[in-house]
């Protein structure tokens, strides 16, 4: 069977006859970007099972879809980066050469195809035909994925033409075929442009846009090309005098990266006319702009979700754009009015619903210590919604330049380790904090409480090559740009003795986002420590701050000055726990800049 799609790029035509040999589809549909192609398989997917319709009035153009249950989250453990050498993918990545994973998943995807349509998506990363934009297509067995693809992405036929008669583009095969766990792989191959995934239906895995091309090849091609693909928000700060400052973000996940996206500032700066607009929530790409400076675009063109916790308290925006034209993945089903629930969303469980597994649920019995078993939701359960939806989205969204970043800030959950913000001494030093950032476990994760967790960039799981490479890349940047933006580091999650939050965090932390923006522009002085330039506690703006951190103690320029300070003896402890991880997960690749960053810190610190 050939294609007979009337494309005209060679190369795809070829890859294409080559990929319908191989997993031997009934037809091949061409997915155009139409909404009455869109609406034509949300009615097949209703008709079939694979989606659910729910009630139009109350959540007009969503639906809810159920995964299998034992396909439920990013498989990090299946995920391989098979580039020709070992240590090009380095001590962070599963490896696997790419002759034997190719001949390996071959046997997989064999026929696996028969009986079932071949879609066909032809989608760009950041707006079509933009000096950012990469073009991928996405062959897939699954009506789901290409719904998610059709929010997540910009899909249609510009993209072909954007593509020309010989243009590249990362090729992407998806296959269902048995959902066999044992045989779940998700595999890069950044070398040939190429991501193969198999046995999975999970968005993380599946939607093949997302993590894997907008991050793990796309920071190969980034690194070769001079550019950068980042685990980061893009966040507008907009002054009473309409003046609109970007800055890009990482953090570790259970860190409120969402949140910050859409932040919604405290009343007393609403009231003044502070405003805050979503670029991205999840991904930047960052190139040299025609300025000099560093610019930042968002690749995709939707939310792709935590749904337990998500609320009108934590996260209004993000709650806000769901309600219209979204896909639920594994939340709960309220059978009485046919809306969705999940874990946090209220106070009112349903008491006539399906749970994430579609089976009859009964809400007395949830218990948090066994969530999977007893909840609702699957504490991974997803919303995709377009980015559009949401009411903070920037103007400059669309924006094929994207915005011009001021400032990069990389983040952690310590209890006593890092301070509440402190800035990088200039551009090395800052890629230095990047590469030890951490988090300790909580007790919402796995395994031990306390456990400090290296993330460097929060791309541990992401980076599509060494992170040594990947820190030398950031090193690089300095000589690319005329310009580089400020870097800082926050920590909301500071604890007093009793284990009590000491920040307010959520809306608040606009109050020290304020002060990495008057950092940047000259406006405020700062101390400096071992670790970097920490704020004068007076410069940090309290007015309207009303926050208990325990009963009977109001939140007070004091415990700001307890939370601003530097812990020898914490720093020197986990100077011995980086000295480890760079050994053991960097190794021979650690920059040498950033060993020299590290020994001059190390010594600041020993001299306090």
């Amino acid at each position: 069977m050939k294609n007979n799609l009337g494309i005209k790029n060679a190369k795809l035509n070829e890859w294409l006859d080559e990929m319908i040999e191989l997993v031997g589809p009934k037809d091949v549909v061409l997915i155009d970007g139409s909404e009455e192609q869109a609406e034509a398989l949300r009615a097949e997917a209703c008709a079939t099972g694979e989606l659910f319709k729910l009630n139009q009035e109350k959540l007009p153009g969503c639906y809810l879809h159920r995964t299998a249950v034992n396909d439920v989250a990013r498989v990090e453990d299946r995920t391989f980066i098979c580039s020709r050498k070992k240590e090009d993918a380095g001590n962070t990545n599963n490896w696997m050469d790419p002759q034997e994973c190719y001949a390996k998943l071959s046997k997989l995807y064999k026929n696996s195809y028969n009986g079932k349509t071949m879609y066909v998506i032809p989608y760009s990363m950041s707006v079509v035909g933009s000096d950012f934009a990469k073009n991928g297509i996405e062959l897939t067995d699954s009506i789901y994925v290409v719904l998610n693809m059709l929010i997540m992405t910009r899909v249609g036929l510009d993209v072909l033409e954007s593509m020309g008669t010989d243009g590249d583009f990362i090729k992407g095969l998806h296959a269902r075929a048995n959902m066999d766990a044992q045989e779940r792989y998700i595999c890069h191959f950044p070398e040939d442009n190429t991501i193969w995934s198999i046995n999975s239906g999970y968005g993380g895995n599946v939607l093949l846009g997302k993590k894997c091309f907008a991050l793990r090849i796309a920071s190969y091609l980034g690194k070769n090309e001079g550019w950068m693909a980042e685990h980061m928000l893009i966040l507008g700060i907009e002054n009473p005098q309409g003046e609109i400052k970007y800055i890009s973000a990482a953090f570790p996940s259970a860190c409120g990266k969402t949140n910050l996206a859409m932040l919604i500032p405290p009343e007393t700066y609403r009231n003044k006319g502070y405003k805050v607009w979503c670029v991205g929530d999840d991904i930047a790409w960052i190139r040299k702009g025609p300025d000099g400076r560093l610019w930042a675009c968002n690749p995709e063109n939707g939310f792709f979700g935590v749904a337990p916790g998500t609320n009108v308290k934590s996260n209004p925006n993000a709650l806000a754009s769901t309600q219209k034209n979204t896909i639920f993945t594994n939340v709960a089903h309220n059978l009485d009015d046919n809306t969705v629930w999940w874990e946090g969303l209220d106070n009112n469980p349903p008491k006539n619903a399906l749970n994430w597994r579609g089976e009859k649920w009964d809400y007395t019995k949830y218990d948090k210590a066994n969530k999977v078993q007893t909840a609702g939701a699957h504490p991974n359960s997803r919303f995709t919604a377009p980015a559009k939806n949401c009411p903070c989205v920037s103007k400059e969204f669309d924006n094929p330049a994207g915005v011009p970043l001021t400032a990069i800030i990389f983040g952690g959950r310590r209890a006593k380790t890092a301070p509440l913000v402190y800035q990088s001494f200039n551009w090395t030093h800052g890629t230095f904090v990047g590469s030890i950032m951490a988090s300790e476990t909580t007790a919402a994760a796995a395994g031990a409480v306390g456990v400090v967790r290296r993330d460097p960039m929060a791309m541990i799981p992401f980076c599509g090559y060494a992170m040594g490479d990947y820190f030398q890349h950031w090193l690089d940047m300095e000589n690319i740009a005329d310009v580089v933006p400020k870097i800082f580091h926050v920590n909301w999650f500071r604890l007093d003795k009793d284990g009590n939050f000491m920040w307010p965090g959520f809306g608040d932390n606009f109050r020290v986002l304020e002060w990495i923006i008057k950092r940047c522009e000259g406006k405020v002085d700062a101390v400096e420590t071992p670790i970097g330039y920490i704020p004068k506690a007076e410069d940090i703006n309290l007015e309207g701050l009303d926050y208990e951190i325990s009963a009977g103690h109001k939140f007070g320029l004091d415990d700001l000055k307890s939370i601003l300070t530097v812990d020898k003896d914490a720093w020197l402890e986990d100077f011995a726990n980086i000295k480890e991880f760079y050994a053991n997960k960097i190794g021979e690749k650690l920059p040498a800049a950033l060993q020299k960053e590290y020994d001059e810190e190390l010594a600041r610190l020993q001299a306090m």
